[in-house]
């Protein structure tokens, strides 16, 4: 069976999001082609979550357009693309009962689904705990189990927010594992955190957005050593709060 067809590369154009009478965002440009590890990164209030879920199509831009230049109809956007949130939402079943579902809702052939569900579970080191009410795993094991489910679709774009920002170091250590693992394999990842040792483990490209407004799109190694502003530089530093 040939691959599908790409989805990307997406395409933001004059992002506008506003809520009530606050614009939260200005004008984003940015387009993100295949193969690479996008960080978002800038201070808490600057809007990174935000974009993820305008992107991911949670919500609805005020206005400006988001595009999916490879993709055809909005169905197929949909099942060539998934999200991971700081804090998982778990169904009230098994881990493997967990990732069953969301392939069957996703209208996977039945007889792929279990083979699928279980590779999903042994690249998160989660075998063991197949048949364990997800609601009663670690933070960590369900964090996992979150990108297990994620990674059972086979995704093209994964949108990851803060995936780690409450996990141990042994937890972040395997969530990134299993990140590293689907980029090997074709997903492209667009992911936030504040974990800066942890932008420059992954990020290919950094986009540093500030008050909403996104200053800076470069090369990660070029973003960390000469930052081209000087909020960038000033976040870089420790010197950058909360956005008001």
């Amino acid at each position: 069976m040939s691959a599908p067809q790409s989805i990307l590369p997406l395409e933001i154009r004059r992002l506008v999001f506003e809520s009530g009478d606050t614009r939260l965002l200005h004008d984003i440009d940015v387009t993100l082609s295949a193969g690479r590890r996008t960080i978002i990164l800038g201070p808490n209030g600057a809007g990174k979550s935000l974009l993820l879920r305008l992107c991911h199509g949670l919500l609805k831009p005020t206005s400006g357009e988001i595009i999916w230049r490879g993709a055809g109809t909005r169905s197929r956007v949909i099942r060539h693309q998934a999200m991971v949130f700081q804090r998982p939402v778990m169904l009230r079943r098994t881990a493997i009962g967990n990732i069953l579902h969301t392939l069957r809702i996703r209208d996977v052939p039945r007889r792929e689904r279990r083979e699928r569900a279980e590779a999903a579970l042994a690249l998160a080191g989660l075998s063991h705990l197949a048949n364990r009410p997800a609601r009663l795993m670690s933070g960590g094991e369900q964090q996992r189990l979150a990108l297990a489910r994620a990674w059972a679709l086979r995704p093209q774009v994964l949108f990851l927010d803060e995936p780690t920002s409450n996990l141990d170091p042994a937890a972040t250590h395997a969530v990134e594992s299993i990140c590293q693992h689907m980029h090997e394999e074709g997903t492209r990842l667009i992911m936030t955190t504040h974990d800066l040792g942890q932008a420059k483990r992954l990020a290919d490209d950094v986009l540093f957005i500030h008050k909403g407004r996104l200053l800076e799109h470069s090369p990660a190694n070029a973003f960390f050593e000469t930052p081209a502003s000087g909020e960038a530089a000033a976040f870089l530093r420790g010197d950058l709060g909360w956005c008001i």
